[in-house]
């Protein structure tokens, strides 16, 4: 859906590590792990649940495959509640790639997803459609006090 111009979280000369997320903001009670767009509207809605006394942690898992499965493990054990943000549908993807690490390590944690649904989207701009999708930070923030 995004269309450019969203915010920049990393300078240029960050180096990425193929398969390794990168924890961007840390925290005990919830988790997010978003990759593309999502992660800055994930931090947004982290910093938003901070004010309401959430600790939240952001994580980018910039690569999807090969999945770190060691941070969600992590995140999993240490929060117990995990809310995947994805700009894509939703079955395949990141969100079913976590689930996938989850399920394998017979994890005890709260799940939800966030993204695109397995149906054809409409058009529109971007900020209607992140909307609809309930893609956007109000949505991210929804979704979260779900599994709180």
């Amino acid at each position: 859906i995004g269309r450019s111009g969203e915010p920049i979280i990393y300078k240029e000369d960050y180096t990425y590590e193929i398969g390794k997320a990168i924890t961007v903001k840390n925290g005990k009670e919830l988790t997010f792990i978003a990759c593309g767009v999502m992660v800055s509207f994930s931090l947004f809605a982290a910093q938003l649940l901070e004010r309401e006394g959430i600790s939240t942690r952001v994580i980018d898992m910039h690569t999807i495959k090969p999945i770190d499965a060691e941070v969600i493990t992590k995140a999993a054990r240490e929060t117990g509640r995990i809310v995947v943000a994805e700009d894509h549908n939703m079955l395949g993807g990141l969100a079913s790639s976590v689930a996938d690490v989850i399920a394998d390590r017979n994890l005890d944690c709260l799940f939800k997803r966030v993204g695109i649904p397995n149906t054809y989207i409409s058009v529109g701009d971007a900020e209607g459609l992140y909307a609809k999708y309930g893609m956007n930070v109000d949505g991210l923030m929804a979704a979260a006090k779900s599994i709180l």
